[in-house]
């Protein structure tokens, strides 16, 4: 079974920063391209970020130069590190990846961004 698990969010003021953790269990994500999506209720998901190997980046034009992703094989974990955040980032953010075993998606956590 492949889990991943989101962490990092929280409530936080415009102008502000929050760091993302999503950590993967069941498969090694050496290969796999990482990707991260944020949901608001009611609203479509929209994409955020990827990453492939070795650190390969792509992001979305309204977070380009303030949300970076990175990546930790060894700890089989990814980060979104989010910075000069705005209230229009307050969504669920979620984690995905694809592999052998599907389409794989973490639980989604909660950023929240108070203008």
């Amino acid at each position: 079974q492949v889990q991943l698990v989101e962490s990092g969010g929280g409530l936080v003021q415009a102008g502000g920063s929050l760091r993302l953790s999503c950590t993967v269990f069941g498969i090694l994500i050496n290969d796999n391209v990482m990707d991260w999506y944020r949901r608001a209720p009611g609203k479509q998901r929209e994409f955020v970020a990827s990453i492939s190997t070795p650190s390969t980046t792509n992001y979305a034009d309204s977070v380009k130069g303030r949300f970076t992703a990175c990546r930790g094989n060894a700890k089989n974990t990814v980060w979104l590190q989010m910075h000069s955040l705005k209230s229009e980032d307050t969504d669920v953010y979620y984690c995905n990846t694809w592999s052998a075993k599907g389409d794989n998606w973490g639980q989604g956590t909660q950023v929240t961004v108070s203008s």
